[in-house]
């Protein structure tokens, strides 16, 4: 069994077989496990807004989807991936308040799924499991043994995907 490597929140890592990710409390944030089943090569990323603010060079920018995403499948890519071979599994970007008005501080969970999707397509890397919006939290655990996410939260149980 391999230590568990938590991921925090703005935070990406990547590892070869045998690991075992974990990232809690994903509200409207997005968690996103890449596997390379071939080489069993796979990492977890928290992201927690959509898109790098171009104006703030000196941002994190594991923080948001269009930055962190690139980066990590070029670290899959250090350790022998190949990017045809890249899946993803997300989870995450649920909607955590009711805002009267649906403002941005309101919708931030829907724009970080499809900042993840937009980006991921942009890659050229294929999703083939999501559990994601609604209104509840939730935490991934992620095997590169097998590629397995499960996602466990109060409202849903544990999931496999």
């Amino acid at each position: 069994m391999s230590e568990l490597i938590t991921i925090g929140i703005s935070d990406m890592k990547v590892s070869v077989n045998p690991a075992s990710f974990v990232t809690y409390a994903l509200g409207s944030c997005v968690g996103i496990c890449l596997y390379d089943a071939c080489l069993k090569v796979g990492g977890l990323a928290h992201i927690m807004l959509p898109y790098f603010p171009k104006d703030n060079p000196n941002e994190q920018i594991h923080r948001y989807a269009d930055t962190c995403l690139p980066r990590m499948i070029r670290a899959m890519e250090d350790l022998g991936c190949i990017r045809g071979r890249i899946t993803a599994k997300i989870a995450g970007g649920a909607k955590m308040f009711d805002v009267a008005d649906d403002s941005a501080f309101g919708s931030i969970g829907a724009r970080n799924i499809a900042a993840v999707k937009e980006t991921l397509n942009q890659l050229q890397v294929r999703i083939i499991a999501e559990d994601t919006g609604l209104n509840y939290g939730r935490t991934v655990y992620f095997y590169t043994e097998n590629g397995e996410m499960v996602v466990k939260s109060f409202a849903q149980g544990t999931r496999s995907f």
